[in-house]
């Protein structure tokens, strides 16, 4: 088995070219897996091609039946329509376990890219800020400065100073060696706690995505989950919260 392998499902690669590609893999929160999952769900993404990979975790995935698979990520196409172009969306199980692998994987995934005729990449992910966000930012990470106003426009947030630390993974570099593949690209990073997988950042980062892209798609799943999930932390909030002297029991 090679380092990255790739299998086609469609004999014609260039009648799913597309000059967007969007990826979401699991990271901080799952923010940009969540996105990504939903809009190859709702709509009716088309998949094209599977990447397995040694680098990847030696974590083997239960399919029907109990039945063994490798760990894999995915090439979904979706058409165009008088809104928007063609899309190409990169989703998956995992990333890399080390720090080589993930430049390895990278490259992988844009040669794919470049077979596909994709000239901009936006990534999704999340940027954990320990704490949990009600109201979650977007901030955005850029291949050039010529995509700042565009990206401010749409409603994110551009800051030398954020994230703290950079980004780690194929968020980040995706867009940096994209630029060397001749791409641009945009990072997309919903500010979430870190500790709980968060569809209510996924949610903040899938509306700039929309300005920015023009897909439209039904997110009533993804808003679901959102809304269960601030259900939820508000439960667990209350219930932390110390109790009043009428309700407290003497001991004694």
């Amino acid at each position: 088995m090679e380092p990255v392998n790739v299998r086609w499902y469609v004999e014609d690669v260039s009648a799913h070219s597309a000059p967007t590609a969007i990826a979401g893999l699991p990271g901080v929160g799952h923010v940009g897996k969540l996105v990504v999952d939903h809009l190859i769900h709702a709509l009716s993404a088309v998949k094209v091609a599977e990447i397995t990979s040694t680098l990847f975790p030696p974590q083997m995935y239960l399919g029907e039946d109990a039945v063994l698979r490798l760990p894999r990520n995915e090439i979904f196409f979706v058409p165009g329509t008088d809104e928007r172009t063609p899309v190409i969306f990169l989703a998956g199980d995992c990333q890399s376990t080390s720090a080589e692998g993930h430049y390895t994987l990278a490259e992988g995934y844009l040669r794919v890219f470049d077979l596909l005729g994709v000239r901009r990449i936006y990534t999704l992910g999340g940027y954990g800020v320990g704490r949990m966000v009600e109201h979650p930012r977007v901030l955005s990470a850029l291949s050039s400065s010529s995509l700042k106003e565009e990206v401010l426009a749409a409603g994110a947030v551009v800051s030398p100073e954020e994230p703290v630390g950079g980004i780690i993974g194929a968020a980040g570099l995706l867009v940096t060696l994209g630029r060397l593949h001749g791409m641009e690209g945009i990072a997309l990073l919903g500010e979430t706690s870190g500790y709980l997988v968060d569809p209510v950042s996924s949610t903040a980062v899938l509306d700039v995505l929309e300005r920015l892209t023009r897909i439209r798609a039904d997110r009533t799943e993804l808003t679901d989950l959102a809304e269960q999930m601030m259900t939820e932390v508000a439960a667990i909030a209350n219930a932390a919260m110390p109790k009043s002297a009428d309700d407290l029991s003497y001991i004694g």
